[in-house]
C-alpha cells in the first residue's frame, strides 16, 4: 500500500526521530511513502524508509527535482507550489500525519474529503483524525482502515 506521510517542514529533533522511526516501520512492512519530498518531517520518514530498504516518492512544489531531500527515491516535480499538498494526499492510500502547521491542515482536509483514513500523531485534533500515540499505532491504524475499506 501507499501511504502518504505529511507533517511540518521545520521540527525538533523528537519529532524528526518520531518520524524516522515511522519511516523505518512503514518500509518493513512493505508500503510505499509518499510525500512532499522536502525537509522536516518529509526528510525524517525519508531517511527512515531508506534504512530499512523501503521506497520513497516526493511530490515536491517546484520544478527543480534537485530541490527534493536526498533520501527520497523517485521526485515528481510539479510546480504548483502548495497546491501539490492535494496530490500528496490523492496517492497515498491512508495519511499519516506528523506535528505540521498550515501546509499539514490543508493536506488532512484534502485526505478528508478524498474519504482517505488519517491517523494523527502529535498533530491537529480535527474530524477524522484518528489520534495515535506511537508510529506502530499509526501504522497498524492505516492498515486496518484500509483493509475494512
Amino acid at each position: 500500500m501507499r501511504v502518504s506521510v505529511i507533517g511540518g517542514s521545520a521540527v525538533n529533533e523528537g519529532v524528526y526521530e518520531t518520524a524516522r522511526v515511522l519511516g523505518t516501520q512503514l518500509a518493513e512492512r512493505g508500503h510505499t511513502v509518499v510525500s512532499g519530498g522536502l525537509t522536516g518531517v518529509m526528510e525524517a520518514t525519508a531517511r527512515g524508509v531508506e534504512q530499512a530498504g523501503g521506497t520513497t516518492i516526493g511530490i515536491i512544489p517546484g520544478t527543480d527535482r534537485d530541490d527534493a531531500n536526498r533520501f527520497v527515491d523517485t521526485v515528481i516535480a510539479t510546480g504548483l507550489g502548495d497546491a501539490r499538498n492535494a496530490l500528496v494526499a490523492l496517492n497515498g492510500d491512508a495519511v499519516i500525519a506528523v506535528d505540521g502547521g498550515p501546509g499539514t491542515l490543508s493536506e488532512i482536509g484534502h485526505a478528508r474529503a478524498l474519504d482517505k483514513p488519517v491517523a494523527g500523531l502529535d498533530t491537529f485534533d480535527v474530524p477524522g483524525v484518528q489520534p495515535v500515540e506511537t508510529p506502530e499505532a499509526a501504522v497498524e491504524y492505516v492498515e486496518g482502515a484500509v483493509e475494512t475499506d
